[in-house]
């Protein structure tokens, strides 16, 4: 568990937790995953986050490289895997996705944010992976 001192890549999420909430006060639900995906990525720019839409990720098992990978939807600053959803409901399987990307592909932090919800406030989750965490 993070406390508040603690916090893996404190500043980091709360910049990207704030162009989100900006993107959503602007949108509001229910447009597609896509539309809050561009959305995010011009935001991300006027904010000065560094990022990679789209960024095709090696997954490995047992040390070993496979043939498979895992897209994600945004890396910001070379270390957090941002997941974006627009449901009106997120389902366990989608925080577990996220912790088996983040252990496939080494990263520790991973955050899900779902659009699909009138307000963003109980919509993001933060998703440590205990394994490669200092």
């Amino acid at each position: 568990m993070e406390s508040d001192n603690k916090i893996l890549f404190k500043e980091e999420s709360y910049q990207i937790i704030g162009a989100c909430m900006k993107v959503h006060r602007a949108l509001g639900p229910g447009f597609l995953e896509a539309v809050y995906e561009e959305a995010l990525e011009k935001e991300f720019m006027k904010s000065s986050i560094p990022f990679k839409r789209q960024e095709k990720l090696e997954i490995y098992y047992d040390n070993e490289k496979m043939n498979k990978y895992y897209r994600a939807d945004f890396i910001c600053f070379d270390k957090i895997i941002l997941e974006i959803k627009a449901v009106s409901y997120v389902p366990v399987l989608f925080y577990s996705q996220l912790k088996n990307y983040l252990t496939a592909t080494k990263k520790e932090l991973g955050m899900l944010i779902n659009f699909g919800q009138p307000s963003l406030t109980y919509t993001y989750k933060r998703i440590i992976n205990t394994q490669n965490s200092r």
